[in-house]
This record gives C-alpha cells, sequence and structure tokens, in this order.
C-alpha cells in the first residue's frame, strides 16, 4: 500500500486517472438518476439520445484537446489520459447510438438501414460511430505494439470521426445551431493546433533537403 501511495504521489497522471475516470462516468450515473425518477422530461427517449451524444462529442473533443495541451505545456505524460477519453468517447457514442435503435426504433433493423440511406445526419453519425469501432479495439498496448506504425495511421481517422460526428449534430438541429457551432469552432481550433509551426516545418524542410 505504502508503495502504490509513494507512487501517486510521484505520478500526478497516475493518481489524476481514477478521479477522471469516475468523472467520466458520472453523465451517465445522472442519466441513470433521470431515468429512475422519472425526470426526463416529457420526452425521456430524446433526451437520453441528446445527453449521450452531447457527451460523446465532449469527450472526443477531449481527446483530440490532449495532443496540443501536451505541445502547449511540454508535459509529456499528458497523453497517458488519451486512452481513457477516447474509449469513453466510444462508449457514449455506442450508448447514443444504441438508444436510438433499441429504444427510439424499437429494435426495427430495416427502418435503420433505410434512415441512415435517406437522413444524411444519421449517415454522418453511423459514420462516426463506425470509424470509432477500430480505434477503441486497437487501443491496447500489446495492439500498438503489433501494428507499429500503422497504429498511428489508423487511429488518425479519429479526426475524421469527430467532422463526422460534428457534422451529425449541425445536420440534426433545425433551428437553433449555436451549440453545435461551438463544437464545430472547438473542432477547428483543435484541427488548426496541430498544424506545424512555421519554425518547426523549416526545420523539417531543412532536415529533409
Amino acid at each position: 500500500m505504502r508503495r502504490v501511495l509513494a507512487r501517486l504521489r510521484h505520478d500526478p497522471v497516475a493518481a489524476g486517472k481514477p478521479p477522471l475516470f469516475v468523472a467520466c462516468l458520472l453523465p451517465l450515473a445522472m442519466l441513470a438518476w433521470d431515468i429512475g425518477h422519472g425526470t426526463l422530461g416529457p420526452d425521456p427517449v430524446a433526451q437520453l439520445e441528446h445527453r449521450s451524444g452531447d457527451w460523446a462529442l465532449r469527450l472526443l473533443l477531449a481527446t483530440l484537446a490532449v495532443t496540443p495541451l501536451r505541445r502547449a505545456t511540454g508535459w509529456q505524460p499528458l497523453i497517458r489520459v488519451r486512452r481513457m477519453l477516447g474509449l469513453f468517447a466510444f462508449f457514449y457514442a455506442t450508448l447514443h447510438a444504441a438508444v436510438y435503435v433499441a429504444v427510439d426504433l424499437g429494435g426495427f433493423w430495416s427502418q435503420l438501414l433505410g434512415d441512415i440511406a435517406r437522413r444524411p445526419y444519421l449517415t454522418v453519425g453511423f459514420g462516426a460511430w463506425l470509424l470509432l469501432v477500430p480505434l477503441a479495439l486497437t487501443s491496447t498496448r500489446a495492439t500498438m505494439r503489433r501494428l507499429g506504425r500503422h497504429w498511428q495511421r489508423l487511429h488518425r481517422l479519429v479526426y475524421v470521426a469527430a467532422a463526422f460526428a460534428v457534422l451529425h449534430f449541425l445536420w440534426l438541429v433545425k433551428a437553433d445551431h449555436r451549440e453545435p457551432a461551438i463544437y464545430a469552432v472547438v473542432f477547428a481550433l483543435l484541427m488548426l493546433a496541430r498544424l506545424p509551426r512555421p519554425r518547426n516545418a523549416a526545420r523539417a524542410a531543412l532536415q529533409r533537403g
């Protein structure tokens, strides 16, 4: 026990992971509480879909924010929380899809396929979830070692998945677009933060030359 406590004192990332895990579970706990107490409002299914989708997108953007924050702060251990955030993003995205299929559609798969084909917001939303599936399945360290460079290339699909998720929200909303627009701006800023700095780009060009 003393060794564990000593490690936690000297490793703030390890110490921060349990609270982060609990924080990521809080939206699920709040949903469960509201379901149990019947406080989801007049359209509980819509609330379940909206809230699970919101948290999937928020955690997906939080996952994308890890690398820019690491570069800005120079604190390399920060990268160790990215996998947890990404897996929770996938969890809430799966919950979001499951509520739509199992509760909203009543499990009618034929109707689901028709909706995906007819409605663009469902097309990109389902596409975002599909792109997240292989990322979640290959998130282990063993898979990372096995795939090598291919792992990093595969996990760049997260950018496309996030873009699809933002589009899904933008196209889903019919009236007030302020909330999805905020997510779109955050996503754009996170992508811009990944662009190479002029000095670093010039250095890389000299090294290639």
